[in-house]
């Protein structure tokens, strides 16, 4: 292509050159015609040259450029049809060269437009989920008799994944965490649909193992094999003053008794809801020994599993459950009272995780903590501690 481009460059400069000659040797060849009609076919002649010289101007550098020209008006206007930017190859070497950039650099760039505006998509689609979930499960914390109940949940990024809820249906109250396997948009959907279900069974059937096993009997034909959520549940009878403990491969149940000054793990039971069909044989509602000024801590993993360092090196430390045992001892009393709260609990364990994680922390998981204390009669909430942490005594991470 090259070699015909110099070559065709030649001929238009040997035409140039020659044309005076040309029409200098060959004039008298018309010596027989009149003056007139010499004039029309030297016109004949210059303008054949002339159309063809344009002709060729055309094809190497005007139709390449408007072609440019119309691509970059269509992509700023975003009217390109064309999947990929492709030029023609001109007779011109020089132009292709030009050409090729621009088809590089307009690739380039749509491909980050589409991106961009995919992402912008995206990122409506998360806000809209992310709206949907808060009005659907963000709720107004519920007067419990006899108990006090402090319970948040921290995402990690704009959509969570671990929750919570307290749920009142006649003498019984059921309070449960949770925590979906794998993150996005199946996770999220599946956590308001069993949200949902356990919030109506709460309505038919007393016993969690029940509603569990209901929960799980409508769901399992229609999640994915590899989405699994974790639950610990607990149901307080306000009548009886006793509470049940029922778990699906979750953490452990944690209970501070009081009289012997010492925490408990409860393990949970191993399946998870959606592992297997039926679950009626495996998951079972156990009461546990609850008395005045004890306290249960139910807790989502990145509890015990937050490290101490910006990021996974494999050097890193974890909270682990032996912490949050010591966490949980070393709570202190409410002021002037023999026993602690579950604000004072609460507020340890807050403490201990934001300085276990130290500064530039990284919260690679959603955070979720409850804390129940069966209230003595002297309890009074107006000398409990407050529910804001001095700034002295945590470093980045809080509520």
């Amino acid at each position: 292509m090259r070699w015909f481009y110099t070559f065709f460059q030649a001929i238009i400069l040997i035409i140039l050159i020659l044309n005076p000659i040309l029409y200098y040797l060959f004039w008298d060849i018309f010596w027989n015609y009149s003056e007139k009609n010499k004039l029309i076919i030297l016109w004949i002649i210059i303008l054949s040259e002339f159309f063809i010289i344009l002709f060729f101007i055309k094809k190497l550098f005007h139709d390449p450029i408007i072609k440019l020209e119309f691509t970059i008006k269509s992509f700023l206007v975003w009217n390109l049809k064309d999947t990929n930017i492709e030029f023609k190859k001109t007779m011109n070497p020089h132009l292709n060269y030009a050409l090729t950039f621009f088809s590089k650099t307009l690739n380039t760039l749509k491909n980050i437009k589409d991106e961009f505006i995919h992402g912008k998509e995206i990122r409506s689609e998360v806000d809209l989920g992310k709206e949907i979930q808060w009005k659907m499960l963000t709720k107004k914390m519920i007067e419990v008799p006899k108990i006090e109940v402090i319970v948040k949940s921290k995402p990690a990024w704009e959509i969570w994944w671990d929750s919570y809820d307290i749920i009142n249906q006649w003498d019984n109250y059921y309070i449960y965490v949770w925590d979906a396997t794998g993150h996005w948009v199946w996770a999220w959907f599946i956590m308001i649909m069993v949200n949902a279900l356990i919030s109506w069974f709460c309505k038919i059937f007393k016993s969690w193992a029940v509603i569990l096993t209901k929960t799980n009997e409508i769901l399992k034909p229609r999640v994915k094999a590899n989405l699994l959520m974790s639950l610990l549940l607990v149901r307080w009878d306000s009548k009886e003053n006793k509470i049940f403990m029922t778990g699906a491969w979750h953490e452990y149940l944690m209970i501070y008794k009081h009289k012997q000054n010492k925490t408990f793990k409860i393990k949970s039971w191993w399946v998870a809801l959606w592992m297997v069909k039926d679950i009626s044989k495996i998951v079972k509602e156990q009461e546990i020994q609850f008395e005045e000024n004890d306290i249960i801590v139910l807790y989502s993993d990145w509890i015990t599993e937050a490290i101490n360092k910006p990021k996974k090196d494999w050097s890193e430390q974890m909270f682990t459950e032996n912490r949050l045992e010591e966490s949980i001892n070393n709570a202190p009393n409410v002021n002037r009272k023999n026993y602690k709260s579950a604000r004072s609990v609460f507020n340890n364990i807050t403490i201990d995780l934001s300085k276990f994680m130290w500064y530039k922390h990284t919260q690679l998981d959603d955070i979720t903590l409850a804390v129940i204390h069966y209230k003595w009669n002297d309890y009074d909430k107006n000398v409990d501690f407050p529910e804001e942490i001095s700034e002295d005594y945590i470093t980045e991470w809080n509520w």
